[in-house]
């Protein structure tokens, strides 16, 4: 596979953060979010910021008008813990993903501009209608030459200027959220954001990552990944085999049987490629993953969307495990060095204990070695809420702190995945599996698979 950071050679990349482009879409977005900005600065200038839900309101009601990046980048903020004050967050995350599809005619000529003007030629027959549409783009099925199912994801043009100047209005709103709550520095929050979008729009790059997941999954069944076409891919277009499967949450109403399984192909799908080579999936969005069937019955997940991949120095793996070590022998010198290994900085006895609130919750499940469910008698959408309050209230007499980049997906992530967990209703031993995901554990083996798989899979 060739560079997933280069363009094709000798093109010339007419959507290229295109000025014009650029500078229509930030007119457009910021007379929204710039109305509802003046609308939460009066309201604390007048010290009515009781009033905070109203505009939460008004912002997600602005956003949800727009479509396009600024939606994505919204919905990432509503998911991490603290990025906003929580009324923002809950109304942020109700905004849908969905665009208005492409026509067909407009259908045609993207086509032709990627694979060029004989590029019906090249399938025996692609579908009219999408079969999903997105915030960057939309995904039609087609049947290649061969017969095989095809999943072809085309982008929408000028992506790339949108994203930018949606990026500087991503700048705006954490900025208002400094102003009005600086307990939580949201600065590297903003530029991991920026970069994993951008990394998005690179449909090379993204092929690369399922060339890795294939990789790093190839030993276990339970968890597939879609052969990447690349005859029939280009920067903006990317063509997997198409994957059969059910969605998800048709199966919350199956045994407890068929629901771990489920999970436990979800927990491998996520723990075995982070704690072996330093990889996650930054988006466990329940759309992500359909579950394939063997003779009728659920055997594992299809895993379908690569562009929220997150590769991790190996240093920062062993900061998880030491985290967990720490906290599972009592060894608060361990602790400390975990949260320095991540990039905290300027850690007192006092931000050491609120952190450990945090991470006390997140691996509470991995250290209780019993069967269980994630969380008892939470909702999905609530799960972590209550703690990142707690810890939000402690910062307010002992921060502020600056969260490092590394931790924003990484956080994230580990959130989403526990809502998967919650939505199936799963109940696992968690703790022996995550001991299974790290036995002999070594930063140097993580860097040795990690660095051997990147450069396999074009990464390197």
């Amino acid at each position: 596979m060739s560079d997933p950071e280069k363009p094709d050679p000798g093109s010339r990349d007419r959507e290229a953060n295109r000025l014009s482009a650029r500078a229509l879409r930030y007119a457009r977005v910021g007379t929204k979010v710039g109305g509802v900005a003046a609308r939460i600065a009066g309201a604390r200038l007048f010290g009515l910021e009781n009033q905070r839900g109203g505009n939460a309101a008004a912002l997600a009601a602005a956003l949800g008008g727009l479509k396009g990046p600024i939606m994505k980048v919204a919905q990432l903020m509503a998911t991490i813990p603290d990025a906003l004050p929580p009324e923002y967050a809950a109304e942020l995350a109700t905004l849908q993903n969905q665009a208005p599809p492409m026509g067909w005619a407009f259908v045609k000529r993207r086509m032709m501009a990627e694979l060029g003007p004989d590029w019906m030629s090249r399938f025996l027959s692609f579908d009219k209608e999408p079969a999903a549409a997105a915030s960057l783009g939309q995904v039609h099925r087609a049947r290649a030459l061969d017969g095989t199912e095809l999943a072809c994801k085309l982008q929408y043009p000028d992506m790339q200027s949108a994203v930018e100047a949606d990026l500087q209005q991503l700048d705006l709103l954490l900025a208002i959220h400094r102003r009005m709550d600086p307990v939580i520095d949201t600065t590297e929050i903003a530029e991991e954001i920026g970069a994993r979008v951008r990394e998005e729009l690179d449909y090379r790059r993204e092929a690369a990552h399922a060339g890795l997941y294939a990789l790093m999954l190839a030993d276990d069944p339970a968890v597939l990944v879609p052969r990447v076409r690349p005859e029939l891919s280009t920067g903006r277009l990317l063509t997997l085999d198409w994957l059969e499967g059910r969605r998800l949450l048709d199966f919350v109403g199956e045994s407890l049987e068929v629901r771990n399984r489920i999970a436990r192909a979800m927990f491998a799908a996520w723990w075995l490629p982070f704690s072996r080579f330093g990889v996650i999936h930054g988006d466990p969005h329940l759309g992500n993953y359909t579950v394939f069937e063997e003779d009728g019955a659920a055997a594992g997940i299809n895993l379908l969307d690569y562009g929220c991949i997150r590769i991790f120095p190996p240093s920062f793996v062993g900061g998880v495990v030491d985290l967990y070590r720490g906290l599972q022998e009592g060894d608060d010198a361990r602790v400390v060095h975990a949260y320095e290994t991540w990039g905290f900085r300027g850690l007192t006895r006092e931000l050491i204990d609120v952190l450990n609130i945090w991470a006390r919750f997140i691996y509470g499940p991995l250290l209780d070695d019993r069967v269980r469910s994630i969380a008892d008698g939470v909702a999905p959408g609530e799960y972590g809420r209550r703690e990142a309050f707690t810890v939000h209230r402690a910062l307010k007499e002992k921060g502020p702190v600056r969260v490092p980049r590394e931790f924003v997906f990484m956080d994230r992530a580990a959130i989403g995945l526990g809502g998967v967990f919650l939505h199936l209703r799963a109940e696992l031993n968690f703790h022996t599996l995550f001991e299974a995901a790290i036995a002999d554990f070594a930063v140097e083996g993580v860097a040795a698979r990690q660095g051997a798989a990147l450069r396999e899979a074009g990464l390197g």
